[in-house]
């Protein structure tokens, strides 16, 4: 298995920002979005109590933020955006295993940061919500990047 690298983490993370962005500012442009803010709402809010539990499962918590990604992707992707994405997630998850177990301390930054892109969707506002989701996948991965930095390149993930 290839080593989990900086240069790799911001590639990916960014790059998924980018479609994971398109895919938010479609789902802001929907006439009808309140199902869907609804339940963005109520995975994040799982996702924060989930971060908080002693001892946190981490792998509930990455299903949780998987989950929470791909809803607003599914709420504004077309079948070619959504074939990208299917593309190229598989790729970011040793990474995002990564960030959950590394970084579980941090988790409620991804939360509130979440929590804006949910209020953009909600607004209607289709330039801030894919904005918003493009930062969201920076942060992860400058975060991500600072770790993988201090310890060096892994190759057991």
């Amino acid at each position: 298995m290839s080593p989990l690298t900086r240069s790799d983490a911001r590639e990916l993370l960014h790059i998924v920002g980018e479609i994971e962005g398109l895919a938010a500012w479609r789902a802001a442009k929907r006439p009808v979005r309140d199902t869907l803010v609804t339940h963005l709402h109520e995975i994040n809010r799982e996702l924060l109590s989930e971060a908080r539990r002693s001892p946190a499962s981490r792998e509930r918590i990455f299903l949780l933020d998987v989950t929470f990604h791909r809803t607003y992707v599914e709420g504004g992707a077309g079948p070619r955006l959504l074939a990208l994405h299917d593309s190229i997630k598989p790729q970011a998850e040793r990474y995002t295993r990564l960030y959950i177990e590394a970084l579980l301390e941090k988790l409620p930054l991804s939360v509130a940061e979440h929590h804006d892109i949910i209020d953009r969707i909600a607004e209607g506002d289709p330039d801030g919500a894919q904005c918003t989701v493009q930062a969201n996948w920076r942060n992860a991965a400058d975060r991500l990047s600072a770790v993988i930095e201090e310890v060096g390149e892994l190759g057991s993930w």
